[in-house]
């Protein structure tokens, strides 16, 4: 039973959190990449309340960030759970290995490196989204205000 116990918690380790991990990076890449072609498709005419329109640039963006910062905290639970199994068999076996417990320790912490590969570049996106949402609201209120000098004038 401890066998099957351990066998399915390190399944779990490279399937559960990596395959999480790499799921996280995919939404990230899609969702960043959707709003870059939102963004270049925008018609700012199309807009007359500039509260619509900051809640259509900012669609999504939530999203991002949530992974961004929670990436490194999914890799942190695997190398947890990697370190506790590598502790786990060391106790169940009786006998110390230093070979097996560097295995066991570098297998477990590149959960957490892979959760930092999922977050920079997540972080990253956000910020770039981010400064591009400021940049069209800017715009928009520029055009926003020679309209109304046009209209007054």
């Amino acid at each position: 039973m401890q066998n099957g116990f351990l066998a399915y918690a390190e399944a779990t380790l490279d399937y559960g959190v990596m395959g999480l991990l790499l799921l996280m990076s995919v939404i990230t890449l899609w969702l960043f990449i959707e709003r870059m072609m939102f963004y270049s498709s925008l018609r700012l005419g199309d807009y007359d309340n500039r509260d619509t329109l900051e809640m259509e640039l900012t669609n999504n963006l939530s999203v991002i960030s949530v992974i961004g910062s929670n990436a490194p905290y999914v890799g942190l639970l695997g190398t947890v759970i990697g370190i506790m199994l590598t502790f786990y068999t060391m106790g169940e076996v009786g006998t110390i290995d230093a070979k097996k417990i560097m295995v066991g320790l570098a297998l477990a912490l590149k959960a957490t490196a892979m959760g930092l590969v999922v977050a920079m570049p997540a972080i990253i996106f956000y910020t770039m989204l981010l400064r591009k949402v400021e940049k069209i609201l800017t715009h928009f209120d520029v055009m926003q205000e020679k309209k109304q000098v046009s209209n007054n004038g």
